[in-house]
């Protein structure tokens, strides 16, 4: 049982046990251990240590109103080091509740993680059900906390770690995401009508027809950029003609797509992220859950449909955009004329051409999707944690579909397509 909050505050007032009983936050057990019940006063902490093994006997009160007293000296506890063996005696504990709870288990967890072998001694029935309950909350608020700086090879192996353990929960929670999309839209023949069109048709106005502008802008710029470069670099071998083969084959197979994925994960991918967390802030998600309803198959679903349809298309237009002004500036700084620009792009190119940079569109459009809906449904209840996410949804959308490109370049060189 995980318990909120931080330090000695605790906002939860009852506890349940696992055979469905309640305790309240003040338990006394004077009686269960056979102590009178005047014994519930200060808390006191007595200590040993001999020979690398520390003793500790607690007794009196150990609650909210007490603990504040002894809270000094248990870290100091904690903060010792060399400890072999460590021992707990509870049995002159009059009174206990989740504070006093907190403070002994986050003793026992301090030196347990050291190494040292600690066991703990004369549990009520109280002890039993209060220390294993706020266990979890301790282990937690533990690997919270800032570690001590080790070796720079250390700790650029634990980031290594990390981020692979990060990236493996994002594969499982995209795979996820993928068969909770198509499950809630509740694909099956005759149903039809529980896909909703308008939704759909919405988000490709808005990921595709409204990204149109800035693809066939950024898709000129480069292509006249490519062509100019290559135009002045096969100008010393006198084969200017063959920068209408560098172009075309460059841009229908490799940037064209490229281009309009990385343009989509910043703009459309973006927007994905900061929607689904704003919902999720707002706690919309979990009411569209209370009503009955999935919250992939309902938010997702639409995005990434769209995505699929509005990527291959705005390729096209990419693809286009930049022959377009890879023309224009052969024409103007190499004199090739449009008409001997597309005779040779004729020849040049194939059906094979095309298709080899059309067949990834819908892929990347998926992992854009995918990605963005990730990170969306990541979002904690702060601003700033919607930024951070938004931020890692365009970086990490980036970064994958650059990766995927290469992996489809690799295949179409295997296979000689």
């Amino acid at each position: 049982m995980a318990l909120l909050g931080t330090g000695n505050r605790f906002p939860l007032d009852l506890l349940h046990t696992n055979d469905g009983a309640m305790l309240t936050n003040s338990v006394d057990d004077a009686s269960d251990a056979g102590r009178p019940a005047g014994q519930n006063g200060e808390p006191r902490l007595e200590t040993d240590v001999q020979g690398g093994v520390l003793s500790c006997r607690l007794s009196g009160a150990w609650n909210t109103r007490t603990v504040a007293r002894v809270d000094a000296r248990m870290r100091k506890l904690e903060a010792q080091d060399g400890l072999q063996r460590v021992s707990v005696d509870l049995s002159g504990i009059a009174s206990l509740d989740t504070a006093g709870a907190w403070i002994i288990e986050r003793l026992v967890h301090a030196h347990q993680t050291r190494g040292a072998d600690v066991t703990v001694t004369g549990e009520s029935e109280a002890a039993k059900i209060l220390l294993p309950a706020v266990r979890d909350a301790v282990e937690q608020d533990g690997e919270s906390r800032p570690r001590q700086k080790g070796s720079l090879l250390v700790s650029l192996l634990e980031r290594i770690g990390v981020a692979m353990y990060e990236a493996r929960d994002d594969i499982v929670y995209g795979a996820h995401i993928l068969g909770a999309t198509i499950g809630g839209a509740q694909m099956k023949l005759g149903r039809a009508h529980a896909i909703n069109p308008a939704a759909i048709i919405n988000q490709i106005d808005r990921m595709g027809v409204g990204a149109v502008p800035i693809i066939v802008l950024m898709s000129a710029i480069v292509g006249a950029i490519i062509a100019q470069q290559g135009a002045f670099q096969l100008r010393y071998f006198g084969a200017e003609i063959f920068v209408v083969d560098l172009v075309g084959i460059l841009i229908l197979r490799e940037l064209g797509v490229l281009m309009t994925a990385i343009m989509i994960a910043g703009r459309s991918g973006s927007a994905i992220t900061a929607e689904i967390g704003s919902m999720k802030m707002r706690e919309e998600v979990d009411a569209l859950t209370v009503i009955g309803l999935n919250p992939v198959g309902v938010l997702v679903f639409p995005r990434l449909v769209a995505l699929m349809v509005a990527v291959p298309c705005l390729t096209i237009v990419a693809n286009f955009a930049a022959l377009g002004g890879a023309m224009l500036i052969a024409w103007l700084y190499s004199g090739i004329p449009p008409e001997a620009f597309i005779d040779r792009l004729r020849d040049s190119i194939d059906l094979s051409t095309i298709f080899a940079g059309l067949i990834k569109a819908p892929f990347m459009a998926l992992i854009v999707g995918i990605i963005a809906s990730i990170e969306g449904m990541k979002v904690g209840g702060s601003a700033e944690s919607l930024g951070g996410h938004v931020t890692a949804s365009v970086v990490k959308a980036i970064f994958v579909v650059i990766v995927v490109d290469g992996m489809f370049a690799i295949f179409y060189a295997a296979i000689d397509f």
